[in-house]
Protein backbone atom coordinates (compact mmCIF):
# COMPACT_ATOMS: atom_id res chain seq x y z
CA UNK A 1 0.00 0.00 0.00
CA UNK A 2 1.32 3.11 -1.16
CA UNK A 3 0.71 6.01 0.75
CA UNK A 4 1.10 9.98 -0.50
CA UNK A 5 3.06 11.66 1.78
CA UNK A 6 0.61 15.39 1.07
CA UNK A 7 -3.21 15.05 -1.11
CA UNK A 8 -4.13 19.07 -1.72
CA UNK A 9 -6.74 20.32 -3.70
CA UNK A 10 -7.61 24.21 -3.84
CA UNK A 11 -10.82 25.49 -4.70
CA UNK A 12 -11.33 29.10 -5.92
CA UNK A 13 -13.62 31.54 -3.85
CA UNK A 14 -15.21 34.79 -6.16
CA UNK A 15 -15.68 38.18 -5.00
CA UNK A 16 -19.50 38.00 -4.42
CA UNK A 17 -18.91 34.71 -2.60
CA UNK A 18 -18.54 34.29 1.52
CA UNK A 19 -16.99 31.46 2.52
CA UNK A 20 -17.08 30.39 6.55
CA UNK A 21 -15.01 27.30 7.94
CA UNK A 22 -16.25 25.62 11.52
CA UNK A 23 -14.23 22.44 12.11
CA UNK A 24 -15.19 20.35 9.34
CA UNK A 25 -18.61 22.33 8.64
CA UNK A 26 -18.57 24.98 5.56
CA UNK A 27 -20.86 27.43 4.78
CA UNK A 28 -21.12 29.10 1.33
CA UNK A 29 -23.36 32.22 1.31
CA UNK A 30 -23.75 34.13 -1.94
CA UNK A 31 -26.10 36.53 -4.05
CA UNK A 32 -28.18 33.40 -4.81
CA UNK A 33 -28.77 31.78 -0.86
CA UNK A 34 -26.52 29.98 1.61
CA UNK A 35 -25.48 26.29 1.64
CA UNK A 36 -24.11 24.35 4.67
CA UNK A 37 -22.55 21.49 4.09
CA UNK A 38 -20.94 19.08 7.04
CA UNK A 39 -17.74 16.82 6.45
CA UNK A 40 -17.16 15.54 10.04
CA UNK A 41 -17.32 12.05 8.14
CA UNK A 42 -13.71 12.79 6.91
CA UNK A 43 -11.24 11.23 9.18
CA UNK A 44 -7.49 12.89 8.35
CA UNK A 45 -8.82 15.25 6.00
CA UNK A 46 -8.27 19.07 6.62
CA UNK A 47 -10.64 21.94 5.45
CA UNK A 48 -8.76 25.06 5.73
CA UNK A 49 -9.74 29.02 4.18
CA UNK A 50 -6.54 30.93 2.65
CA UNK A 51 -5.53 33.76 1.31
CA UNK A 52 -3.52 33.64 -2.40
CA UNK A 53 -2.48 35.33 -5.17
CA UNK A 54 -5.09 35.10 -6.84
CA UNK A 55 -7.56 35.34 -4.04
CA UNK A 56 -9.27 33.46 -1.34
CA UNK A 57 -9.10 29.97 -1.77
CA UNK A 58 -10.53 27.17 0.08
CA UNK A 59 -7.64 24.31 0.94
CA UNK A 60 -8.45 20.62 1.02
CA UNK A 61 -5.90 18.30 2.41
CA UNK A 62 -4.67 15.20 3.53
CA UNK A 63 -1.25 14.17 4.91
CA UNK A 64 0.16 10.39 4.26
CA UNK A 65 -3.10 9.82 2.00
CA UNK A 66 -3.77 6.29 0.96
CA UNK A 67 -6.18 5.78 -2.22
CA UNK A 68 -9.57 6.28 -0.12
CA UNK A 69 -8.26 9.25 1.75
CA UNK A 70 -6.51 11.00 -1.64
CA UNK A 71 -10.55 10.00 -3.64
CA UNK A 72 -11.98 11.76 -0.41
CA UNK A 73 -9.75 15.03 -0.81
CA UNK A 74 -11.08 15.32 -4.14
CA UNK A 75 -14.45 14.78 -3.24
CA UNK A 76 -15.16 17.21 -0.68
CA UNK A 77 -13.25 19.99 -3.33
CA UNK A 78 -15.74 18.70 -6.00
CA UNK A 79 -18.69 19.41 -3.26
CA UNK A 80 -17.40 22.48 -1.91
CA UNK A 81 -17.30 23.57 -5.80
CA UNK A 82 -20.87 22.70 -6.45
CA UNK A 83 -21.94 25.04 -3.16
CA UNK A 84 -20.23 28.10 -4.72
CA UNK A 85 -21.53 27.63 -8.40
CA UNK A 86 -25.30 26.62 -6.45
CA UNK A 87 -25.08 30.05 -4.82
CA UNK A 88 -23.79 32.06 -7.48
CA UNK A 89 -25.59 30.47 -10.98
CA UNK A 90 -28.13 27.88 -9.40
CA UNK A 91 -29.18 24.71 -11.22
CA UNK A 92 -32.19 23.93 -13.27
CA UNK A 93 -32.99 19.91 -14.48
CA UNK A 94 -35.31 19.60 -17.57
CA UNK A 95 -37.47 16.60 -17.58
CA UNK A 96 -39.93 16.02 -20.84
CA UNK A 97 -43.49 14.68 -20.36
CA UNK A 98 -43.94 12.01 -22.72
CA UNK A 99 -47.25 10.05 -23.48
CA UNK A 100 -48.51 8.04 -26.37
CA UNK A 101 -52.22 6.98 -25.52
CA UNK A 102 -53.58 8.58 -22.06
CA UNK A 103 -52.50 11.89 -21.69
CA UNK A 104 -50.65 12.56 -18.27
CA UNK A 105 -51.75 15.44 -15.80
CA UNK A 106 -48.42 16.63 -13.97
CA UNK A 107 -49.34 18.81 -10.91
CA UNK A 108 -47.29 20.48 -8.12
CA UNK A 109 -49.19 20.11 -4.49
CA UNK A 110 -46.88 21.28 -1.34
CA UNK A 111 -43.39 19.37 -1.39
CA UNK A 112 -45.11 16.94 -3.96
CA UNK A 113 -45.51 16.29 -7.60
CA UNK A 114 -48.80 14.57 -8.54
CA UNK A 115 -49.10 12.59 -11.50
CA UNK A 116 -52.23 11.97 -12.66
CA UNK A 117 -53.81 9.84 -15.94
CA UNK A 118 -50.40 7.90 -16.31
CA UNK A 119 -50.77 4.45 -18.29
CA UNK A 120 -54.47 5.41 -17.52
CA UNK A 121 -54.02 4.35 -13.96
CA UNK A 122 -56.78 5.60 -12.34
CA UNK A 123 -54.59 6.11 -8.59
CA UNK A 124 -52.05 8.99 -8.93
CA UNK A 125 -48.08 8.96 -8.53
CA UNK A 126 -46.18 10.38 -6.36
CA UNK A 127 -43.29 12.36 -6.21
CA UNK A 128 -41.30 14.09 -3.42
CA UNK A 129 -39.49 17.36 -4.09
CA UNK A 130 -36.64 17.70 -1.88
CA UNK A 131 -35.11 20.33 0.57
CA UNK A 132 -35.97 24.50 -1.26
CA UNK A 133 -36.50 23.26 -4.70
CA UNK A 134 -38.90 24.18 -6.98
CA UNK A 135 -40.68 22.21 -8.81
CA UNK A 136 -43.11 24.18 -12.15
CA UNK A 137 -45.00 22.80 -15.33
CA UNK A 138 -45.07 24.40 -18.69
CA UNK A 139 -46.72 21.86 -21.34
CA UNK A 140 -45.49 18.89 -21.83
CA UNK A 141 -42.05 20.44 -19.27
CA UNK A 142 -41.31 19.92 -15.73
CA UNK A 143 -38.41 22.47 -14.55
CA UNK A 144 -36.97 22.15 -11.67
CA UNK A 145 -34.53 24.51 -10.38
CA UNK A 146 -32.81 24.62 -7.04
CA UNK A 147 -29.34 26.11 -5.57
CA UNK A 148 -28.43 22.90 -3.88
CA UNK A 149 -27.13 20.05 -7.20
CA UNK A 150 -28.00 17.16 -4.89
CA UNK A 151 -31.60 18.53 -4.20
CA UNK A 152 -32.41 19.38 -7.43
CA UNK A 153 -31.18 15.75 -8.80
CA UNK A 154 -32.77 13.81 -6.12
CA UNK A 155 -35.84 15.46 -6.75
CA UNK A 156 -35.51 15.34 -10.74
CA UNK A 157 -34.59 11.51 -9.83
CA UNK A 158 -37.61 11.21 -7.81
CA UNK A 159 -40.17 12.56 -10.51
CA UNK A 160 -38.35 10.24 -13.41
CA UNK A 161 -39.25 7.13 -10.93
CA UNK A 162 -42.81 7.81 -10.06
CA UNK A 163 -43.26 7.10 -14.02
CA UNK A 164 -40.79 4.23 -14.63
CA UNK A 165 -42.76 1.53 -16.25
CA UNK A 166 -42.56 -2.13 -15.59
CA UNK A 167 -43.24 -5.35 -17.04
CA UNK A 168 -43.44 -4.02 -19.93
CA UNK A 169 -41.55 -3.65 -23.51
CA UNK A 170 -39.29 -0.11 -23.22
CA UNK A 171 -39.59 0.28 -26.79
CA UNK A 172 -43.35 0.12 -27.16
CA UNK A 173 -44.02 1.98 -23.82
CA UNK A 174 -42.17 5.00 -23.81
CA UNK A 175 -44.64 7.27 -21.30
CA UNK A 176 -42.81 8.52 -18.98
CA UNK A 177 -41.12 11.86 -17.73
CA UNK A 178 -37.44 11.88 -18.57
CA UNK A 179 -34.52 14.27 -17.52
CA UNK A 180 -33.39 15.49 -20.68
CA UNK A 181 -31.47 18.64 -19.67
CA UNK A 182 -28.76 20.07 -16.81
CA UNK A 183 -28.16 23.39 -16.83
CA UNK A 184 -27.55 26.25 -14.91
CA UNK A 185 -30.04 29.05 -14.00
CA UNK A 186 -28.40 32.22 -15.74
CA UNK A 187 -31.29 34.93 -14.80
Amino acid sequence: MVKIVHVEERVPVPENVEVKIDGMKVTVKGPKGELTKDFSHAKGVIIRLEEGEKGKEVVVEAYFANRRKKALVGTIAAHIENMITGVTKGYRYRLKIVYSHFPVNVKVEGDKVIIENFLGEKAPRIAKIFGNVKVRVERDEVIVEGIDIEAVGQTAANIELATKVKGFDRRVFVDGIYIYKKEFMED
